[in-house]
């Protein structure tokens, strides 16, 4: 049984991690897509950002979690989408990609980021503060079910756009 009570160590990623960061995210999904988008992202100059691609390591400091704030817009306006998050099946389920995703909201906070988008389960990513994009105006650019596509604004006293997110090439949408 997982230790779901583990307190992990983050960091972003370095040089030496993107072999590393493949295997992992080729390992938590069923085919290597996510791996390649990642490997995309960090190829595509307007939508990579240093500082947020986010480690969660072992005492060991093994790469166990991974998560990727890269630049999108909502109507020309600057948002981050949160995608892929990704954890060795074998720490699914112990916090490590909670972690990984506490501290990029953090380092993006810290940079002045304040729209984060993410499609995912609307049982997940609530815990973050995530909630419905269609409450801040904000739509996805294809079909998604209301909750699954949510957003978070890391600032609530500054405003947010509204409208379309386009997201980069990398994404394929």
């Amino acid at each position: 049984m997982p230790n779901t009570t583990r307190t992990w160590a983050t960091r972003p990623e370095t040089t030496a991690d993107i072999g590393p960061i493949r295997a992992l995210t080729a390992a938590a999904f069923d085919t290597e897509a996510e791996a390649d988008i990642v490997d995309a992202l960090r190829a595509d100059p307007e939508a990579w950002i240093e500082g947020l691609s986010i480690l969660a390591l072992t005492p060991d400091g093994d790469p166990v979690g991974h998560a990727l704030f890269t630049r999108c817009h909502v109507d020309e306006q600057p948002a981050l989408a949160l995608a892929p998050c990704s954890v060795l099946p074998e720490h699914q389920r112990t916090g490590a990609g909670s972690a990984a995703i506490r501290a990029g909201l953090d380092t993006a906070r810290t940079m002045g980021e304040n729209l984060v988008l993410v499609l995912g389960h609307a049982d997940y990513y609530p815990r973050f503060g995530f909630t419905p994009a269609s409450g801040f105006g904000v739509r996805a650019p294809f079909e998604v079910p209301d909750e699954a596509m949510m957003a978070l604004s890391l600032d609530p006293d500054r405003p947010t756009p509204r409208g379309t997110i386009r997201y980069p090439d990398a994404f394929g949408v």
